[in-house]
C-alpha cells in the first residue's frame, strides 16, 4: 500500500548545479535493499533514471538528492535510511532540534543534541569537547556501518553543524572535517559540504570549529522551527553568509589594542578578510564599525573612571579622545551623564552596597 508523500511543491529536481555523488544515492538505494522495498518511486520523483546508480562518476543536483532521501525516509519510516540497529521513525530528528530549541546558547543545545541523540540509537554516540579555543564534535561509532558508513557520518555530522547555524543564524566557520575512510574518489564534494580543511583515514569523524560560537545565543523560537521542519534537509548542505562571531572578533581586537587606534585596514589584515567583505558582513549583521569602536571606547571609560582613579584628561585620552570636552561630549551621549556625575555616582552605589 503507498503512503502519502510530503514534498515542498517548490521543488524542481534539476534545477542547480549536479555536485552531490550518485554513491549517496547508491546509499539510499541500499536502505531500501534492507527492507526489501521498491526504490523505484523515489527515483521517478526524483527523476534520476535507473542507468545513472551504475556510473561511479555520475552526480545529482541537490534538490534531487534533497526528493530522494525525502521520500526514502517517509516510504520506509525511517530517518536513517537503515544505518542503524533500528529505524529511527519519520520525525525523530526534529524531535532532537524541539529538544534543543529553548538552551539559552548554542554550547548547551548541541551538548542536549548529543545527549538526546543517544536516546534515538547509541550505534553511533555523539560527543561535544571544547579544549582551549577550539570546540570539537565528533562521531565514536558502536557499530559497523559497513556500506552505510559514509552517508552516514557525514550526514549526522551535517545535520548537527546544519542546525548549529540555523540555530544561531550564522554561518559557523570550519577549522577542520575528519573521516574514518581512505579518499573517496568523489572527494571534490566534501569541500561543498565542510568548508574547511578536510582529512580523511582519521581516527574518528568530526568536526572542529572556534569554541566563541558555543557562546552565541539561539535567535530561534517554535514558530521558526515549525517553518524550518516544512524542508529541514537543505540544512545538510546551506551555507550561511553572515558570521554573527565578526562582531565579537572585533570587540575583542579592540579590547586588546587600546594603546593603539583600530582601523577598518588594520582589523581586516588581523581577521583575514578584505575591507569589502568586513563591512559587507558587518551589514549584514545589522552593525557598523564605528558603533562597535563607540562600544568599546564606553566600555573602556567606564571601566577606567569606577575603577581608576586617573584624571578625566587621562582617561579621554587613554580612550582616543585628543581633550576632555570631546570625551566629555561622547560620554553624555553614551550614558545620559558626564563623566564626572558618572564616577561619582557609581563611587556612591558601592558606598551605599558596602
Amino acid at each position: 500500500m503507498s503512503i502519502p508523500i510530503k514534498l515542498a511543491p517548490s521543488i524542481e529536481p534539476k534545477d542547480g548545479p549536479s555536485a552531490t555523488p550518485i554513491a549517496f544515492i547508491n546509499a539510499i538505494i541500499l536502505a531500501y535493499n534492507r527492507y526489501a522495498e521498491d526504490p523505484a518511486n523515489a527515483l521517478r520523483l526524483s527523476q534520476i533514471e535507473p542507468e545513472t546508480l551504475n556510473d561511479p562518476a555520475a552526480h545529482v543536483t541537490a534538490s534531487q538528492m534533497e526528493i530522494m532521501s525525502t521520500v526514502a525516509m517517509q516510504e520506509l519510516d525511517d530517518e536513517a535510511l537503515g544505518w542503524f540497529s533500528r529505524k529511527l521513525p519519520w520525525g525523530s530528528y526534529g524531535m532532537l532540534c524541539r529538544a534543543s530549541l529553548t538552551a539559552p546558547t548554542l554550547g548547551i543545545a548541541l551538548k542536549r543534541w548529543c545527549r538526546h541523540h543517544r536516546l534515538l540509537t547509541d550505534d553511533i554516540v555523539l560527543s561535544l569537547k571544547e579544549e582551549s579555543s577550539t570546540a570539537t564534535l565528533s562521531i565514536e561509532q558502536h557499530r559497523q556501518l559497513g556500506d552505510f558508513q559514509e552517508l552516514c557520518l557525514v550526514t549526522c555530522l551535517r545535520y548537527a553543524l546544519g542546525y548549529a547555524c540555523w540555530a544561531i543564524d550564522s554561518r559557523i566557520t570550519i577549522l577542520g572535517a575528519n573521516f574514518p575512510y581512505p579518499s573517496p574518489t568523489h572527494r571534490n564534494a566534501y569541500p561543498l559540504m565542510f568548508r574547511g580543511p578536510v582529512n580523511f583515514d582519521a581516527d574518528q569523524a568530526s568536526f572542529s570549529f572556534d569554541a566563541r560560537y558555543l557562546r552565541l545565543p539561539l535567535r530561534r523560537d517554535e514558530n521558526n522551527l515549525q517553518q524550518m521542519l516544512q524542508r529541514a534537509i537543505p540544512l545538510t548542505v546551506l551555507q550561511y553568509r553572515r558570521d554573527r562571531l565578526l562582531v565579537e572578533k572585533i570587540r575583542q581586537l579592540l579590547r586588546l589594542h587600546t594603546d593603539k587606534p583600530c582601523t577598518a585596514a588594520s582589523l581586516a589584515e588581523q581577521l583575514h578578510v578584505s575591507m569589502r567583505t568586513l563591512h559587507r558582513q558587518l551589514r549584514e549583521e545589522g552593525a557598523s564599525l564605528q558603533n562597535i569602536k563607540d562600544e568599546s571606547k564606553r566600555e573602556r571609560s567606564i571601566q577606567l573612571l569606577v575603577r581608576t582613579t586617573k584624571p578625566l584628561k587621562q582617561v579621554a585620552l587613554a580612550v582616543g579622545y585628543r581633550d576632555e570636552k570631546s570625551f566629555s561630549r561622547a560620554f553624555k551621549d553614551w550614558t545620559g551623564k558626564s563623566p564626572g556625575q558618572y564616577r561619582e555616582l557609581r563611587i556612591n552605589q558601592e558606598q551605599l552596597a558596602n
